[in-house]
């Protein structure tokens, strides 16, 4: 695995590093795959159902033409949510019981990407063995048992051929779901929500309706170029200024399928994933619902998120970067919340994926059951200054394993102590290096983050910071 799928999904610039063709061959497999490998228990081949959904990039619209013609001629009935968010089509896949999910989109990045995330029927990201053998398929490298190199998927004939039907109910069932979640009415509370010209446009809004708030929206108008630009859940300035100048009590920003919420408080001030999680585990504690859960963070959550859950005496993990990684934590150790800094929120008992508009509505249910306001909320977490640079080397491995540049890791970390830490890792969606540290002043943080790119410079690995 990853030489196409990465830690969420095939993901790139359209038509150029993830092509229509790789779409229609997706499919195909995927349609064959599903119905007629006899390792799925359909040795005579069955017609699957399933189900797909896209966010409002310009080439969304041809990889769903693509991989519907992929998956019918594989032999599979697809049906369409249309523009919706990530978390209907997981939503959708495991209520619905279909084979398999498929949602495009690139989340937070600019248009001009796009991406195949896959989902299984459970509404799960997809198992690893389905992903390396999509990708043996792509290479021309995969045979079922029996056969032999090269291989094709045979196209479906006759009856066999699979339908594209609409399935725009299974969204509105996704929608009513979400209102159901809601403790109590939103009446008179004024909220913002930001829909990054993503995949909320149609959905956000009619919750918020729906449970009574007085609904201000912005970057509701996709044109197709112009998803997360200089909007949502990456630039969430925009929202700042609605929230301060129309005086509303909380605003909501998601990224481009809606996987990610971070929060506005009524001053203007941005809470984000970590601080997120400390409001709703809290008050997971205060109700009695948390039991021994933790807090599964990713290795990129704050310092101070620890520090604030430490004081409550509430547990956490760390996982790799990736909701992915979180969602398997939470699964195998049986805990309640986690998620990352970004905003992807994981609420298990709801939910198999991050959900930007759940996060949005629990962070709803906890104003509205204290009787207080966001920011008193996230009073008891300090963020302690973050300094994060991406930087372009030759080789990321060789980089990552130079001896200089280990020990420029340890001499920062040393320096800081206890007061912070630093983090160098490989990016899961780009050819880039995350340098970060944490400490408690912004000098500290920026002086412990150049010293480890000095060392890669001096080393001959820099290429140069993004």
């Amino acid at each position: 695995m990853s030489k196409y799928f990465g830690t969420d999904g095939f993901r790139g610039e359209a038509n150029i590093d993830l092509t229509a063709e790789h779409a229609f061959k997706i499919g195909l497999f995927l349609g064959w795959y599903y119905g007629r490998d006899p390792r799925n228990g359909h040795p005579d081949g069955y017609k699957p159902r399933i189900v797909m959904g896209k966010d409002t990039r310009r080439s969304s619209y041809m990889y769903e033409d693509a991989l519907s013609a992929g998956l019918t001629a594989g032999g599979a009935d697809v049906y369409l949510l249309h523009v919706t968010t990530t978390p209907s089509v997981a939503y959708a896949a495991r209520t619905e019981k279909f084979a398999c999910g498929i949602m495009i989109s690139a989340s937070h990045n600019p248009y001009h990407d796009n991406g195949i995330k896959l989902i299984n029927g459970n509404g799960e990201k997809m198992e690893d063995e389905v992903i390396d053998d999509v990708e043996k398929y792509l290479d021309g490298l995969y045979a079922p048992r029996g056969s032999k190199l090269p291989w094709t998927v045979p196209f479906a004939t006759g009856e066999g051929i699979g339908s594209v039907i609409d399935h725009s109910a299974g969204r509105n069932r996704y929608i009513g779901y979400l209102i159901s979640l809601a403790t109590e009415s939103y009446r008179d509370k004024k909220v913002g929500l930001d829909c990054a010209n993503g995949s909320t446009w149609q959905i956000a809004k009619s919750v918020f309706d729906a449970l009574g708030a007085d609904t201000y929206v912005i970057n509701d108008r996709p044109n197709g170029l112009n998803v997360n630009l200089d909007c949502g859940s990456t630039h969430i300035e925009g929202l700042q200024k609605l929230v301060k100048e129309q005086k509303l009590d909380v605003g909501f920003a998601f990224d481009g399928d809606a996987d990610r919420c971070l929060a506005v408080d009524e001053n203007g001030k941005v809470v984000n994933g970590d601080e997120i999680m400390y409001i709703c585990a809290k008050y997971m504690q205060e109700k009695g619902t948390l039991g021994d859960s933790k807090v599964v963070t990713t290795v990129m959550s704050n310092f101070g998120l620890y520090k604030a859950l430490d004081e409550l005496g509430i547990g956490y993990e760390k996982t790799a970067v990736g909701d992915k990684y979180v969602y398997e934590n939470m699964v195998e150790n049986d805990h309640l919340i986690g998620g990352e800094q970004s905003g992807h929120i994981i609420f298990r008992n709801l939910a198999t994926t991050g959900d930007g508009l759940i996060t949005a509505i629990k962070v709803m249910q906890c104003m509205l059951d204290e009787k207080t306001t966001l920011s008193r909320l996230a009073d008891g977490v300090t963020m302690y200054p973050q300094v994060l640079k991406n930087v372009v080397v030759k080789d990321k491995d060789e980089t990552m394993g130079n001896e200089a540049v280990q020990a420029a890791v340890k001499a920062a970390a040393d320096k800081l102590g206890d007061s912070g830490r630093v983090l160098l890792r490989k990016s899961g969606t780009e050819p880039v290096l995350r340098v970060m540290s944490e400490a408690q002043t912004a000098r500290a943080a920026e002086e412990a983050v150049d010293s480890m790119i000095e060392a890669m410079r001096a080393e001959g690995l820099l290429v140069r910071v993004k």
